[in-house]
């Protein structure tokens, strides 16, 4: 069974290493996947960016340990989220906003049953005592029913959809600044109009943005354009150089697609 690990930990520290330590405790045959430890301190929202791009890879089975845990030790609650045939392990802070928004069909459940946890359980690191030993009881095939009751409730960060005027015009914002510079969009594919190429006008960062390309290679030096992005969305690129430095955008700032 395959568990991932996606934390805003580093690996600097003992935390990531006492996580597995645990998980294995509970499953010694289980496939351990670091998918990133380096999301920004607190930020739920880059943790739920990077799930959503990557749980769709994992086969089905698979159990995500998601902890981006601004209020650990507080009253907030521990969930665990079956969707997609895969579960999802981590605090109810909006952390799982987005595969809830793309499966509608996903269970929630509160982790209420103490006795799955390992205790003590200190109130810094619900990520080694709580979430865990509960990611490593389901694979070792724990049924999730047995975890928790079912809530209707889970937080949920703002959805993720474009906004769309009267004239045409699509809103939506920066969702993500990768390594590249490359600006992730919160539009689609689907966003864009028919036939959608040469006059394509998307305006980030006070300036347009025209053309929407296949790849990076070939395109004019130091020339932002728009393409589809690996993760679904639409992106703001540069061939060679970063999107984000040459435009002055950072995460949150506004997008618009224009009418031709």
């Amino acid at each position: 069974m395959i568990v991932t690990l996606l934390t805003d930990f580093g690996t600097a520290d003992y935390f990531v290493a006492a996580m597995k330590a645990v998980v294995l405790g509970r499953a010694p045959d289980a496939r351990l996947v670091d998918v990133t430890h380096e999301v920004p301190p607190q930020d739920v929202r880059a943790a739920a960016f990077t799930l959503l791009a990557v749980y769709r890879d994992f086969p089905p089975g698979t159990v995500h340990v998601a902890v981006v845990d601004p209020g650990v030790g507080s009253a907030r609650r521990a969930v665990v989220v079956s969707a997609a045939g895969q579960r999802f392990v981590g605090p109810d802070n909006g952390i799982f906003s987005y595969v809830l928004d793309r499966e509608p069909d996903a269970a929630v459940r509160q982790l209420d049953d103490p006795g799955w946890f390992r205790h003590p359980v200190s109130s810094t690191f619900h990520g080694r005592d709580v979430f865990a030993p509960v990611a490593g009881a389901l694979a070792a095939g724990a049924e999730p029913e047995r975890l928790g009751s079912e809530i209707r409730d889970p937080v949920r960060l703002e959805p993720l959809a474009a906004r769309r005027d009267p004239d045409g015009t699509v809103r939506g914002a920066v969702l993500h600044v990768d390594r590249f510079g490359n600006c992730v969009t919160t539009l689609t594919p689907a966003d864009l109009p028919e036939g959608a190429g040469d006059a394509l006008r998307l305006v980030v960062g006070g300036r347009e943005v025209r053309g929407l390309r296949r790849h990076y290679a070939g395109a004019p030096p130091g020339e932002p354009f728009a393409i589809a992005g690996s993760a679904g969305f639409l992106e703001v690129s540069v061939d060679g150089a970063s999107a984000a430095g040459l435009l002055g955008v950072r995460r949150g700032d506004p997008v618009e697609l224009r009418p031709a």
